[in-house]
């Protein structure tokens, strides 16, 4: 199983405050390789809320009681607002991949509700994308870190994604295509776990019956993106935090994500982050020594 995971103050403890409009307490991720199952059972639930994003595979909620049992596939978000009973599992077979995010403040039920997300909306399609998982990925290292103001970064992240969220639910809704639907989600994992290999699109397509313009056309509709966005997408994002994180030169760094030649991927990161990766290094050096300087 992988694990990442921050928390405010480093406590793990959920907690209700009151003296900010919203305040993010704690996010992780998880995802299940090896073990069969990861339960979780709070009858009493929590006194903050919560949600759980289903990035890809499924998980099994049972609301309102044990009984009952809702399987919420990729592409959905889950909501628990305090005091909520809570029972929900993650199985190994179902190849789940879960974000999540705890928050809390005096604000909150007036910010959910600007955001599209109403009082009885418990779970909602958003849609499959790199932009959530970045997202959460960006929280996770602000509670690490604990950077100048990382606090405030932490509830400009939060916002961003229910801002993300919101614009997805204004789309008009199409009605559900169970073939399709189970396609896309195959895609987007294999994408998401082989990025750094030599992947052709094309083939891909053919491998699962499918015409390349066909499975394009609908990889777009699915996710917002075509598969080579997608893809590129998360090469950049793993390419920063290598730049952000380690000291591997830059020819290593296009290597791990997936590019031969270090030329052609400093074009590509420059495209996408206005920076060459050696510049965005030295501009995150140079803000970690203006912080240790004061």
């Amino acid at each position: 199983m992988y694990l990442n995971s921050g928390y405010l103050h480093n406590s793990a403890i959920d907690f209700k405050d009151k003296s900010r409009p919203l305040i993010v307490g704690s996010c992780g991720t998880y995802r299940l390789k090896t073990r069969p199952r990861l339960p979780t059972y709070r009858p009493r639930g929590r006194v903050d809320y919560q949600i759980i994003y289903i990035s890809s595979g499924k998980a099994h909620f049972h609301f309102g009681n044990t009984e009952n049992e809702t399987i919420v596939t990729a592409g959905n978000m889950v909501l628990y607002r305090p005091k909520e009973f809570q029972k929900y599992e993650y199985y190994g077979a179902d190849k789940t991949e879960v974000y999540w995010v705890h928050f809390t403040g005096g604000n909150v039920k007036n910010i959910l509700r600007a955001y599209g997300i109403s009082d009885d909306m418990r779970v909602f399609y958003v849609g499959t994308s790199l932009v959530y998982a970045s997202l959460f990925k960006s929280m996770i290292e602000e509670l690490q870190r604990c950077r100048d103001n990382y606090e405030e970064m932490l509830t400009i992240l939060l916002r961003e994604l229910l801002i993300t969220v919101h614009r997805e639910l204004k789309k008009e809704r199409h009605r559900s295509d169970p073939y399709l639907d189970h396609e896309m989600n195959l895609a987007v994992r294999y994408f998401g776990e082989h990025y750094s290999s030599n992947i052709s699109v094309e083939d891909y397509a053919r491998s699962r019956g499918m015409s390349i313009s066909w499975f394009i056309r609908n990889f777009r509709k699915y996710t917002g993106t075509t598969p080579m966005q997608y893809i590129e997408s998360a090469r950049m994002t793993n390419a920063q935090m290598l730049l952000e994180t380690t000291q591997y030169p830059v020819s290593e760094i296009a290597r791990i994500v997936g590019y031969d030649n270090p030329l052609y991927f400093s074009r590509l990161f420059h495209r996408q982050r206005g920076l060459s990766p050696s510049a965005f290094r030295k501009q995150i050096l140079k803000r970690t020594d203006g912080t240790a300087g004061n």
